[in-house]
């Protein structure tokens, strides 16, 4: 199957920056995602099962989130840069992280504590909107960070290694007349 996808253009090619696309992705869209873990009490909720500060378990989730970012964009491969589906790529991408973390990674590092009630609610609300945020956001941010063929054909062409050399202007000029 990976073979299959291969051949046909799935794999984002060596021009495209689909892990930092994803890193900048991830890390905006955390923004909306806290917004909603505050409006239902969540973030103190969870912080108070980690064991945080809100502040810390703020500053400990968004590289968290923005590693995630990476793996969506690993993940998904051209597919992430539609703009007309990425928005339900990354709800379902937010759900799974939900599950996995939420529902399984909290209640482990926690000895079994988990949120509950309208918290359990925000936790996965933030999720899901983060996912989709970051659907919406990833093709916006991925498009500025392509590199442009000709520019990486100079960086890997037959000059790669090679000092530049600066060659002494060489203009031709006809004889002057008498």
């Amino acid at each position: 199957m990976p073979g299959f996808l291969g051949a046909h253009g799935y794999e984002p090619g060596p021009t495209q920056r689909p892990l930092l696309a994803g890193v900048i992705s991830g890390a905006l869209s955390t923004i909306p995602a806290i917004a909603i873990l505050h409006a239902f009490g969540s973030l103190a909720v969870e912080a108070n099962i980690l064991g945080f500060p809100r502040l810390m378990t703020v500053v400990t989730g968004l590289p968290i989130m923005a590693a995630a970012g990476a793996a969506y964009g690993r993940l998904f491969g051209r597919a992430a840069n539609d703009r007309r589906g990425g928005w339900l790529f990354g709800m379902a991408f937010g759900f799974a992280l939900w599950a996995a973390g939420a529902v399984l990674v909290i209640p482990l590092a926690s000895n079994g504590l988990a949120p509950a009630g309208k918290p359990a609610i925000g936790l996965f609300l933030s999720l899901v909107m983060w996912g989709a945020t970051l659907g919406i956001a990833y093709p916006l941010v991925h498009r500025p960070l392509h590199e442009r063929l000709e520019t990486a054909a100079r960086r890997i062409g037959p000059h790669m290694g090679a000092p530049r050399v600066r060659t002494a202007d060489r203009t031709v000029r006809p004889p002057a007349q008498p």
